[in-house]
């Protein structure tokens, strides 16, 4: 058994990221309209984060991608802030210290890109991810940041870099 290495994302990753992202989100039953499951960038992860400023990373292991964390500008916002973005893992990778490996990764990268603060979006009973943004240094804030679209995310949190 290999260790998972977490790694940018590539062009043949993108249709194993999106099944992967869905069946995260079939399993804690997150809405279909109103959050990640319905953006079209799910489909096409390589191109949407092959930008400036922005990057996604996979957790691979043993061949298998079984989780992806990103972060790029935050939309219809203004100002310089990114968001965390399609943070998702498989059961077999959570309580293993690897999701915190990547929030480092990714934090680390959003301060290399010149960002203020970093913005995220997140369901109530997703407790787990939120245990784990509050160690990172993420705060709860009253209301959304920018327009994401993700208006059945109602849990709002933010970190100055």
């Amino acid at each position: 058994m290999n260790e998972p290495i977490i790694r940018p994302i590539e062009k043949k990753d993108n249709p194993k990221i999106a099944e992967m992202i869905r069946a995260v989100l079939v399993e804690f039953d997150v809405p279909k309209t109103g959050t990640v499951f319905e953006d079209a960038a799910l489909d096409c992860m390589f191109e949407t984060y092959n930008n400036p400023k922005a990057t996604y990373f996979v957790v691979e292991e043993n061949g298998q991608l079984i989780g992806g964390a990103g972060v790029a500008q935050l939309d219809n916002y203004e100002g310089n802030v990114c968001e965390l973005q399609k943070m998702y893992y498989l059961p077999i990778t959570r309580g293993r210290g690897i999701g915190s490996n990547m929030m480092e990764t990714c934090l680390q990268k959003a301060k290399e890109f010149g960002y203020e603060a970093c913005y995220l979006e997140t369901m109530p009973y997703m407790k787990a991810a939120q245990k784990l943004y509050t160690r990172s240094g993420f705060e709860y804030i009253d209301g959304p940041m920018g327009n994401t679209g993700h208006f059945s995310c109602p849990v709002h949190m933010l970190k100055k870099l």
